[in-house]
């Protein structure tokens, strides 16, 4: 009778894939985080300033027409803000990559850890913020008579 020889767990091909993947360097998870964040500023800039831009222009003409609350203007500004995201995400993605972003130098196996996942996910909250912060610029010029309008009617 034969015995199986024991292959300890140190000898399996799985175990020979998962020591070849050693997980990202702070450095790669550095350029995962950029590379990620960079085209979310342009995302968040468009977003916002498309939407300000719209749902008040909304607001003025339509809205006055209608009778829509300024909520309903700004839920369709977002809406024209949206499509038109849409639209250019492909310049986005463009422009990012002409800023010389490949794509960061990782196995399949670093891609799907953990640290690489929050590193892009990070990348991407950070970035939208910056670009919707940005993308308030409209409000600079859009709030300023508005404000003096009311202060004026209320005395």
């Amino acid at each position: 009778m034969k015995t199986a020889k024991k292959v300890s767990s140190a000898e399996t091909p799985d175990s020979f894939e998962k020591l070849e993947a050693a997980p990202p360097t702070p450095e790669q998870l550095r350029y995962v985080f950029i590379h990620n964040a960079i085209p979310f500023v342009g995302f968040g800039f468009l977003d916002n300033a498309i939407m300000i831009v719209a749902g008040t222009h909304i607001e003025m003409s339509i809205g006055i027409i209608l009778g829509i609350s300024t909520m309903a203007a700004a839920a369709l500004g977002n809406l024209v803000s949206d499509l038109a995201g849409l639209g250019l995400a492909g310049y986005v993605e463009a422009l990012a990559a002409r800023l010389g972003l490949s794509i960061p130098d990782l196995t399949p196996k670093q891609v799907d850890m953990w640290q690489t996942r929050v590193s892009t996910h990070l990348g991407k909250a950070v970035g939208v913020t910056i670009g919707c912060i940005l993308g308030m610029f409209p409000l600079i010029f859009l709030g300023v008579g508005e404000e003096d309008e009311k202060l004026e009617k209320k005395n």
